[in-house]
């Protein structure tokens, strides 16, 4: 829309459709007041997907202003369903003062929140993952690189065309991206291996986040190294297409919670190059008829996974569910889970007394990832505590465990890694922490 038309419409609307034309490919929330508004087609659309009454209020440009609204205070909800269709949203949020305002507020978005980016536990799973994948087409080898956000876990592989239906259905991405022009290559190469169809986006994403040269940039400034060897990258043009889908998911990322495309996520610590002789190899087709975390009909019911997964938190349901899908070829890594597992089984009571702990422990590896973001909320910060108070114990127990007949190495070095840091321990639970927990959650983030 060119500047002569935009200036036909009302102020408020003027300041609508900027930021639609900033997001086009995204419902774009609009605060006002207590609620968050939607106008024109993503009314309708919003209308439909989350049946909620669509009106018709005025005229701007002598169009009727098709509007759609929910209250601010319940917008989780609406949002969880949004994010489960597959869409994205754009939060624009009052950031001017009415009281001063000559005209509409400003308004700016503050955060966009889609599939593979979310992170608030109220619109996702707490049992699977919503990993960000990258597919970056090249004449020969294919790039991948998926991060899942809220672990801040970054892996990138490269795979032949052929290939990529097989990583998909491992990987299990929420939310596909691709350059913009590549989408039938793409479609084309998982219709020949007759993979299901899959929604490609990614249109929003500037050119020039699309390079090597930024991917790699991208990894050396994030982990402070002056090379990629200790990567496994020894030949930058070998894994061109790899970093280039390792320069858009950071980017992307960084984006949608507020950072801009030249944003760095500050909480990705672990990141790792697949190479598929690591795990034993299970096509697309042998994946889904192994049921093993959805069957054939699309049920997460009977299916390996439901039948297996007694874990007592929700963290070891998603290592569970990731460790199917990722079978080892290292024996020796296998036969050490085999010895802890005779090692628990061999002390019942005490297996009984560890659960029962961990049945209290909270989600740290998404709480962590908030508090980093800057978006975590008062109970975040009381679970950690909680948490965190109980590491001791939990300590304890394995290490007692592993010093038994049947010791294990394994759980020797659960125990070890499970120190809990005694700075951070001694002010979160603190009078100073408690009342900033009741209080301003972000000031306690930036400490």
């Amino acid at each position: 829309m060119n500047t002569q038309e935009l200036a036909t419409h009302t102020p408020a609307m003027q300041q609508f459709l900027r930021i639609k034309a900033e997001h086009p490919h995204s419902l774009v929330f609009f605060r006002m007041g207590d609620f968050y508004e939607l106008f024109f087609e993503d009314a309708e659309k919003a209308a439909r997907l989350l049946d909620i009454t669509l009106t018709q209020r005025g005229q701007s440009s002598g169009r009727p202003i098709k509007m759609a609204g929910i209250p601010y205070h319940a917008a989780e909800q609406y949002l969880a369903k949004l994010v489960k269709a597959g869409e994205s949203v754009a939060i624009a949020e009052q950031v001017g003062d009415p009281a001063t305002s000559k005209g509409p507020v400003e308004r700016r978005v503050m955060r966009v929140i889609t599939p593979g980016t979310v992170t608030d536990s109220a619109l996702m799973s707490d049992l699977e993952d919503a990993p960000l994948l990258a597919i970056v087409p090249s004449k020969k080898m294919w790039g991948l690189a998926w991060l899942t956000i809220t672990s801040g876990q970054l892996r990138f592989t490269q795979c032949a065309p052929q290939e990529l239906a097989h990583y998909i259905y491992r990987i299990r991405a929420a939310e596909l991206l691709c350059p913009l022009g590549s989408e039938n290559t793409i479609k084309e190469v998982l219709q020949a291996s007759s993979a299901a169809e899959v929604h490609l986006s990614g249109h929003t994403i500037p050119d020039w986040v699309w390079s090597a040269d930024e991917g790699q940039r991208r990894l050396l400034e994030l982990f402070n190294m002056s090379s990629l060897q200790s990567l496994g990258i020894d030949d930058a043009e070998k894994f061109a297409p790899t970093l280039t889908a390792v320069a858009a998911v950071l980017a992307y990322g960084a984006n949608t919670q507020g950072l801009g495309w030249q944003g760095k996520l500050p909480h990705i610590l672990q990141c790792q190059l697949e190479e598929d002789q690591n795990f034993i190899g299970i096509d697309a087709a042998t994946r889904r008829n192994l049921e093993i975390t959805e069957t054939l009909r699309g049920e997460t019911e009977p299916t390996l996974l439901s039948l297996l997964d007694t874990c007592s938190s929700a963290m070891g349901s998603r290592l569970l569910r990731h460790t199917l899908h990722h079978p080892l070829r290292d024996q020796s890594v296998i036969a050490e889970r085999h010895q802890a597992l005779a090692t628990l089984i061999e002390q019942a009571f005490v297996l009984e007394d560890l659960r029962h702990t961990l049945r209290g422990v909270a989600d740290i590896e998404r709480i962590s990832t908030r508090l980093a973001l800057g978006s975590a909320r008062p109970r975040d910060l009381s679970s950690l505590r909680d948490t965190l108070a109980n590491l001791p114990t939990i300590a304890k127990t394995l290490n007692d465990l592993s010093s038994s007949a049947q010791s294990s190495s394994l759980l020797a070095s659960l125990a070890n890694t499970l120190a809990s840091p005694s700075s951070c321990l001694g002010f979160i639970t603190s009078s100073d922490c408690s009342r900033t927990i009741s209080g301003d959650t972000r000031r306690w983030c930036d400490r």
